[in-house]
């Protein structure tokens, strides 16, 4: 197994109100080939500023594992199945890791 740097991968961070709608969007992102994989994390304790007031929910995060090529589409179908009127939805670049992991992920969301 190689290193690789400086790759086209992408990781979107994004959380949903519950584990059903993570499913719903992770397994909607895998089929559309616009994921590679998408790892769902347990329940967590979200605080945060809303209309100017803090709030403190429970939520789930997901982490989808993408290309650059890919993450428009992806960011697009994620905010028309969310049920935010603001989800959270972040792309962290990819700059290096094990080739032969990067390598399935691009050829796993070839358009």
């Amino acid at each position: 197994m190689s290193r690789q740097t400086e790759t086209d991968v992408q990781i979107l961070y994004c959380t949903a109100a519950d584990q059903q709608q993570a499913l719903a969007i992770g397994q909607s992102l895998v089929d559309a080939r616009l994921a590679a994989c998408v790892n769902i994390l347990g329940p967590m304790t979200s605080i945060y500023r809303w209309e100017d007031k803090t709030e403190t929910s429970v939520e789930v995060a997901f982490i989808v594992k993408t290309t650059t090529e890919c993450v428009d589409l992806a960011i697009s179908l994620i905010k028309n199945m969310h049920s935010y009127e603001l989800p959270c939805i972040v792309t962290v670049p990819v700059s290096g890791g094990c080739g032969d992991f990067l390598s399935w992920i691009r050829q796993s969301v070839a358009r």
